[in-house]
């Protein structure tokens, strides 16, 4: 161990808690960088020039002004809905069945396994939520009973 370990304190000697980060604050949430605010002051000029550019080209067959334009007014979906017939959860006991439903879909070719997988993290999750509220329950029943 070097001397600023054994002192208690920080490498410019300010002392600091054990397991507290030298810098607690870190960066405010939202905080933009210089170079963005420098791009952010150059482009707010020409902001209403750059558009009616865009939109020009794209008007004119600029494929790629075009599809600048359509990300910017209806984006891709990231992944589609899926809909299939899935029981009812209200215990974690009826996540058997709701992930034979699952495994079901899948076999019937009406969900990918990839869509599977995700569905089962969320089945997962929430069979651990329902979980921790009984177990919860529980624990609060017992201490009213045992006076707590």
């Amino acid at each position: 161990m070097n001397n600023s370990e054994n002192s208690g304190k920080g490498r410019r000697g300010r002392p600091f808690q054990k397991g507290q980060s030298g810098n607690p604050a870190g960066k405010p949430k939202g905080a933009r960088s210089k170079a963005t605010m420098l791009a952010e002051k150059l482009m707010q000029g020409d902001a209403k020039e750059v558009v009616e550019a865009v939109l020009k080209a794209a008007k004119g067959g600029d494929m790629t002004a075009a599809r600048i334009i359509m990300d910017r007014i209806a984006p891709a979906r990231r992944d589609n809905p899926v809909t299939f017939d899935m029981p009812k959860i209200e215990r974690p006991a009826d996540a058997v069945a709701a992930g034979a439903a699952i495994l079901d879909a899948v076999a019937n070719g009406d969900l990918t396994p990839d869509e599977a997988e995700r569905l089962l993290k969320l089945l997962e999750g929430f069979v651990r939520m329902i979980e921790t509220t009984e177990l919860e329950e529980r624990l609060k029943r017992l201490e009213e009973r045992t006076g707590l």
